[in-house]
């Protein structure tokens, strides 16, 4: 079975979304991560509701939302409505974290917990039977076009070893042709890629490469 490619629009041409879209769909990804940041969680400020909801009419593509912002608890029913498919949030912006990843379940979304490199995966120890995704950050999150953290190998094994094999493993941060295969080795089925594939003149071409490096 080949990895699943979900290309991050943090790096796509902010002025052609809607063009990017199309033409990664057609590229042979198998879903769209969206980077949402409320300049508090991380420095920068992106995304919100609207931008998702204007994109999902246009789209087919699943649609992934990475909250990288405080309290996301507020803010779940607007993207659930903006008619996203995933969400997924930071264990250190909820003060209830199994409530949180209650609450995506009830409006009937795929939950995600995704972990900051410092953060170890006995957090989410009592949290298996809710969970859809976990999301090994590859990077400390803000910013595209970082060096893939090493460490986090071992993360993904050990996380591989230990949760339900229905829960998707999902690597964000530093994904190229060249540390993707690691990856993939100690686990991983999915990966979130920005700079790689956005910088990359042929679409089509950078997603095969990359499926091509993976071992699922």
């Amino acid at each position: 079975m080949v990895a699943k490619i979900y290309p991050s629009m943090l790096s796509a041409n902010p002025t052609k979304f809607g063009e990017e879209l199309t033409l990664i769909e057609n590229a042979g990804a198998d879903g769209v991560h969206w980077d949402i940041m409320d300049g508090n969680f991380v420095d920068e400020i992106t995304f919100g509701a609207g931008i998702i909801a204007a994109h999902r009419k246009i789209s087919s593509l699943r649609f992934d939302v990475h909250l990288m912002i405080e309290n996301p608890d507020k803010h779940m029913e607007n993207f659930s409505r903006a008619g996203v498919d995933v969400i997924i949030i930071h264990p250190e912006t909820c003060k209830h974290l199994h409530r949180a990843l209650t609450k995506i379940k009830s409006l009937g979304k795929k939950s995600g917990i995704a972990l900051n490199p410092a953060i170890p995966i006995n957090v989410i120890d009592y949290c298996h039977d809710i969970l859809d995704m976990v999301l090994v950050m590859g990077v400390n999150p803000g910013n595209s076009g970082q060096i893939f953290i090493e460490s986090q190998l071992e993360k993904i094994y050990v996380l591989k070893k230990t949760i339900p094999k229905s829960v998707e493993i999902c690597v964000d941060g530093g994904i190229t042709d060249k540390t993707i295969q690691k990856c993939s080795e100690c686990g991983a089925n999915s990966f979130v890629s920005g700079s790689y594939i956005f910088k990359n003149e042929n679409y089509l071409q950078a997603i095969q490469i990359l499926k091509k490096q993976t071992v699922v």
